[in-house]
């Protein structure tokens, strides 16, 4: 997809503030800094659109970005970090949790992990969840740069074995520093619309 216009509608805490659109939506979710923002960037070929920070926990809301005006990616806040308190923990769950199940226009999630490492335990919950509730799933597995070329195979089988991937799902290898992937990524997104 070539992305002519890009640009961040809302920020939302609660479905009667979700943007009043049937376009469809794809949520972006991943553990805290895993390079989310980066994602975004990348792929709408803006430089800072989703602000980027070394400091894990900065999304707080639901962030919807509107793109050429026909979909919508909707970025959670990270989960997974600890140094916020377990009751602004809870409520960031009840948020995300509340879009997840009840919007109709989401149409997959993007579930961001790093290849590097295998896919944490809060990964696996939220891959599990989205399996329970049978959402779509598109796995990107970011940092791909970061790992020879020749050792991708190895990592891609622990990131399968690790969330118990089902075949159905896509797994793309994504890199934000080379946009390696991009264009899949926007195939499979494509996909689903």
């Amino acid at each position: 997809m070539k992305v002519n216009s890009a640009e961040i509608v809302i920020s939302a805490v609660k479905p009667d503030q979700y943007p009043d659109q049937t376009l469809p939506e794809f949520a972006l979710a991943g553990r805290s800094n895993v390079g989310k923002s980066s994602f975004i960037n990348k792929m709408l070929n803006r430089k800072s659109l989703a602000r980027t920070s070394s400091k894990p926990g900065k999304t707080q809301t639901l962030n919807f970005f509107i793109i050429n005006e026909i979909l919508h990616f909707v970025d959670v806040p990270g989960y997974g970090y600890a140094k916020v308190s377990k009751k602004e923990r809870e409520a960031w769950g009840k948020m995300i949790e509340t879009y997840l199940t009840s919007r109709e226009q989401l149409k997959a999630v993007v579930l961001i992990v790093d290849l590097r490492h295998p896919p944490t335990q809060d990964d696996t919950m939220m891959y599990g969840f989205l399996k329970h509730y049978e959402i779509p799933c598109i796995i990107i597995a970011t940092k791909a740069d970061k790992i020879p070329k020749s050792k991708w195979q190895k990592h891609i089988k622990i990131t399968k074995e690790t969330l118990d991937l089902d075949p159905n799902d896509h797994l793309i290898l994504f890199s934000s520093e080379t946009g390696h992937g991009k264009d899949e990524a926007w195939s499979v997104i494509e996909s689903y619309m």
